[in-house]
């Protein structure tokens, strides 16, 4: 298991476009179920510029926040951190958590190759590779790519 996680998927959409559904829609493509509270999620949030957070939002209110924004840089380039640990809850200790790097690159007016790049796996600590696995295998990035490409037709 690499510490590295690399995916991507091109879409037809101006890189604008497809910076601004990535990171204001992001709670229309992450999985529901993904969820670390126990009630169901109402929304998720992606706060747009540095030092904000992505969290869900729970049906009573409760929030959980499960990364920060490390880079914004639209239309080109958005980072965050991974704050969930190899048992699948919050990690408070910044040392101990992975990265997420989303690149939108113009392919042809229209069109628009997103690259992601979860890396420093491995700063989870013991089991880090399930994370790994996780975040790599069918129900993470390639579902939360595949879901994104559809929201933009």
């Amino acid at each position: 298991m690499s510490e590295v996680v690399r995916r991507h998927v091109v879409v037809d959409a101006e890189i604008a476009q497809a910076f601004k559904t990535f990171t204001e829609r992001f709670g229309d493509f992450k999985p529901r179920e993904h969820n670390l509270m126990r009630t169901p999620i109402a929304e998720t949030v992606f706060e747009p510029h540095v030092g904000g957070h992505v969290y869900d939002r729970a049906t009573d209110g409760t929030e959980c926040r499960w990364a920060r924004v490390l880079a914004y840089e639209p239309p080109h380039r958005v980072v965050f951190s991974w704050d969930i640990g190899p048992q699948w809850t919050v990690e408070t200790d910044p040392a101990r958590t992975s990265e997420v790097e989303v690149r939108f690159v113009a392919e042809a007016p229209g069109r628009t190759r997103v690259e992601l790049e979860h890396r420093h796996l491995d700063r989870h600590g013991p089991g880090w590779e399930s994370v790994g696995e996780g975040v790599g295998g069918d129900g993470g990035w390639p579902l939360y790519l595949a879901r994104f490409a559809e929201l933009l037709g």
